[in-house]
């Protein structure tokens, strides 16, 4: 069955041509420019994932977001015009699945709507994919076991158990000194350049650690 995303966008042009991509990637679309005409399509219709813009007539895009998950559980990448925003959502309970700032790629929407809807199609995967024995401090990556250091260890499993989620390289050192680790903001990045190396030896051909320019590192599993 062929996956339905809403766009809300309030701006025709640029829905336009998200909806293209959109469509073009084999997805059914619905784009809507209102909020509030929004909240009720997805009561209604119940769309497989929402592109959702911040700055709405009707109802902004934040206050639909936190109605929608008070009945629904879809997944929503949500779209602001001001790059600074992204930091106060990250930081906030918006309940959305990902973020993007404008202007952006349609091509990096339509990758970010494929990973999560592909998430969605597949729960085990984590357990599949990755097995985290937190008693022993284990990571095992298809059966084997992943050599890590603690450090290594704290940021991996803290990435791993929300998938698809950004990560603040601020939030990411809070991890890392919840062990009492010394571990310095500009260590993260070595850090995760080291996670990187050891996971592509089992992963050859798969890109689990992303970068979010400007922003952290969210893990795709």
């Amino acid at each position: 069955m062929t996956a339905t995303i809403l766009i809300v966008e309030d701006e025709s042009d640029l829905s336009a041509i998200i909806a293209d991509y959109v469509t073009a990637a084999g997805y059914e679309v619905d784009a809507i420019a209102d909020g509030r005409a929004a909240l009720a399509t997805v009561k209604h219709r119940s769309p497989d994932l929402i592109v959702l813009d911040i700055m709405l007539p009707g109802m902004d895009g934040l206050s639909l977001c936190k109605e929608v998950r008070t009945f629904s559980d879809v997944p929503i990448i949500m779209v602001t015009a001001r790059f600074e925003e992204i930091d106060r959502l990250l930081g906030l309970e918006t309940g959305a699945d990902d973020y993007l700032c404008k202007p952006f790629s349609p091509r990096e929407l339509v990758a970010r709507i494929k990973a999560i809807l592909r998430r969605q199609r597949r729960p085990d995967n984590n357990m599949r994919l990755v097995d985290i024995d937190e008693p022993t401090r284990t990571v095992r990556i298809r059966s084997q076991v992943l050599n890590l250091t603690p450090t290594e260890y704290s940021l991996f499993v803290a990435m791993a158990k929300r998938p698809g989620t950004i990560h603040p390289r601020a939030q990411l050192l809070d991890f890392a000194s919840r062990d009492n680790l010394d571990v310095t903001d500009r260590a993260i990045d070595s850090h995760i350049k080291n996670l990187r190396r050891k996971i592509s030896v089992l992963l050859p051909d798969v890109e689990v650690i992303h970068s979010v320019y400007g922003l952290g590192y969210r893990v795709e599993l």
